[in-house]
C-alpha cells in the first residue's frame, strides 16, 4: 500500500511540475513525447510480427529489435525532458 501511495504521489508531483513549464519547454516536451510515441508504435508492430514469426530465431530477432526501439523511445523522452528543463532554466 505504501508503494502505491508513493507512486501516486510521484505521479501527482510530475503532473504539477509539467504545469509550471514555459510554453517553449512544453512544446519541446510535447514534440519529444510525440516522437517517442511513434517509436513505441514501431516497436509494437515488431512485437506483433514476432508473435506471428514462423521460427524462434526470427521471433527472437524481432523481439530484440522491439526492445531496442522501446529503449530508444525512452531515451528520446528523457532527452526531451532534459531539453525542456534546460529551456525553462534559460527562461528564468
Amino acid at each position: 500500500m505504501k508503494k502505491l501511495t508513493f507512486v501516486l504521489a510521484a505521479a501527482g508531483l510530475v503532473s504539477l511540475a509539467a504545469c509550471n513549464q514555459s510554453p517553449e519547454a512544453e512544446a519541446v516536451d510535447n514534440a519529444s513525447e510525440n516522437v517517442a510515441e511513434g517509436i513505441e508504435n514501431q516497436a509494437d508492430l515488431l512485437e506483433g510480427a514476432a508473435d506471428n514469426a514462423t521460427t524462434e530465431a526470427t521471433e527472437a530477432n524481432l523481439e530484440n529489435a522491439a526492445d531496442a526501439l522501446h529503449n530508444k523511445a525512452d531515451a528520446v523522452e528523457d532527452a526531451g525532458d532534459a531539453k525542456a528543463d534546460a529551456v525553462d532554466a534559460n527562461a528564468l
